[in-house]
């Protein structure tokens, strides 16, 4: 291969000033003859893939839930979307992506490229530090793939570093979707392999490890099992990674509290497997795109009234939430009164705006998401919003495992009911809110889909459950085109497709030629 230089994103910088944040800015172009000289450079440069990972968490969660029946709700107060609502409505299009350029995974995707690269060619690394990088740009590599697999379908496949990291100057046609399933279950087994027996954690959960490339795995094959023709052949495909992890990684588990598995003060508790790191003055939540498109002004929500978890009502105090937001997009009213009262995620995960009645009553007339409610400690005038942001948890292992399990034609009641068990807490009653027993349990692909969404909102995941147990969710659910099913996926942009001559506009959103 030829001498390659390439932009070390964020890795020299972190290695030259010896700063513990990963929150840096790019460096100029770096060659070979200055870099990859020590394993303190190789493990710099992880630690920018992973800040590159953060970097592209918000068009991850768009590509995720964006599109979803979480949003699509009314304004109120003075908020406008500015827009955005073209999202949940689904009216995106060529000229109206609102992500664009495959949503910058080919930037992510080559630096992966890179360091595997040069990990096999480099005599500097240790046995051990050399499978345990590879390991972890394996997983993440086949991790930005299946992104653009559920997010685009047929995508360009680039395995090898190259000058240009933008998917707009690869010059390649695409491969088919079964073709991309491929390469993904090819590099996740890679980063198995590589791992080998290793299953330690890095960071606080907050860097990839075996355990994710399981989790991903799990994930991964049950869509092939749904979506790809897998069936039961690649449900206990699942089965058998998730199974792994709990042989392997026994301390994982349920925190007795749901809040407690995203507060500020608990990263890395047991039930995290991989989060996205975030810290007070090193970056926040979304790179501040959580603040702006989800969170209220203080202006309009101090009129507005919230309720504790015994149902009083009382005004919001700004000095207290000090949430500065936009809110560009709207949850819908029934993500909230969906929930029984009884079940602890309804107030953990939103926040209720309460308009007072002139008779005295109190109208739901908005929600926030409240999942990630960030930290005051530095006694700032704003919220600072840096929860760590899951990727993979263990409620994800037990109701992928259910999922599976239901797939086979096995009983998923012990996986699906710790969860709920959890939920209910002190008010759990096995026999009217434990599976089978609830009304929706009659129809178990439903009840699990509910389950899901109760459990992970906000966390990038609704618009792939629908799509992944059945287009007849999505229409059902979300505000998707009946009309024409192919506009499920996204659409490219207008410059990508200038810019690569060898891409087809995805089919359902083509242009139409004048007559």
């Amino acid at each position: 291969m030829k001498r390659i230089y390439t932009y070390i994103m964020l890795a020299s910088v972190y290695l030259l000033s010896a700063c513990t944040s990963l929150d840096m800015a790019p460096t100029s172009s770096i060659s070979d003859a200055n870099f990859w000289k020590s394993p303190e450079q190789f493990s710099a440069f992880m630690d920018g893939m992973h800040t590159q990972l953060r970097s592209s968490l918000y068009n991850i969660f768009l590509l995720g839930e964006g599109r979803s029946d979480m949003f699509g709700g009314e304004a109120y107060g003075g908020e406008s979307s500015n827009g955005r609502d073209a999202i949940p409505k689904n009216l995106i299009s060529e000229s109206n992506p609102m992500v664009s350029n495959y949503a910058g995974l080919y930037n992510n995707i080559n630096q992966a490229n890179l360091l595997i690269y040069k990990s096999l060619e480099t005599s500097v690394l240790s046995e051990e530090a050399r499978n345990y990088l590879l390991g972890q740009a394996y997983g993440l590599r086949a991790f930005y793939y299946f992104h653009l697999l559920r997010s685009w379908g047929d995508v360009i496949i680039y395995t090898d570093p190259t000058l240009s990291i933008s998917s707009t100057g690869l010059e390649k046609a695409v491969s088919s979707a079964a073709d991309v399933m491929a390469q993904i279950k090819k590099d996740i087994q890679s980063s198995l392999d590589a791992f080998g027996n290793d299953y330690s954690f890095k960071g606080q959960k907050g860097q990839w490890s075996k355990a994710a490339s399981l989790m991903l795995k799990a994930e991964a094959f049950l869509w092939s099992s749904r979506q790809m023709g897998g069936g039961v052949s690649d449900a206990n495909e699942v089965k058998s990674a998730l199974t792994d992890i709990k042989t392997h990684v026994p301390d994982l588990g349920l925190n007795e509290k749901f809040e407690d598995t995203f507060a500020y003060t608990k990263k890395g508790n047991k039930e995290i497997i991989f989060a996205v790191r975030y810290q007070t003055n090193e970056a926040v939540l979304f790179d501040g795109s959580y603040r702006q498109n989800f969170l209220p002004q203080n202006f309009y929500v101090k009129t507005y009234y919230k309720t504790d978890v015994a149902g009083n009502y009382s005004l919001i105090d700004p000095t207290v939430d000090n949430l500065l937001g936009q809110a560009l997009f709207f949850v819908q009213l029934q993500n909230y009164t969906d929930f029984d009262p009884k079940d602890t995620r309804q107030r953990l995960s939103l926040r209720g705006m309460y308009e007072k009645q002139p008779d005295e009553s109190y109208k739901l007339i908005g929600l926030t998401p409240w999942k990630f409610q960030g930290t005051n400690e530095t006694g700032s005038s704003e919220r600072s919003m840096v929860d760590d942001y899951p990727i993979y948890r263990y409620a994800d292992w037990l109701l992928m495992m259910a999922e599976a399990k239901m797939i086979a034609g096995e009983d998923p009641a012990s996986e699906i009911n710790l969860v709920r068990e959890r939920a209910f807490g002190n008010d759990y009653n096995a026999a009217t809110m434990g599976y089978p027993h609830q009304a929706i349990d009659v129809d178990p692909e439903r009840a699990l889909l509910q389950e899901r969404r109760f459990e992970f909102m906000m966390e990038a995941q609704r618009w792939y459950d629908l799509r992944r147990f059945g287009n007849k969710y999505v229409f059902e659910y979300t505000l998707a085109d009946k009309s024409d099913p192919r506009k499920l996926l996204w659409p490219i942009d207008k410059t990508t497709l200038t810019n690569n001559r060898e891409l087809n506009q995805t089919p359902g959103y083509e242009q139409k030629t004048a007559q």
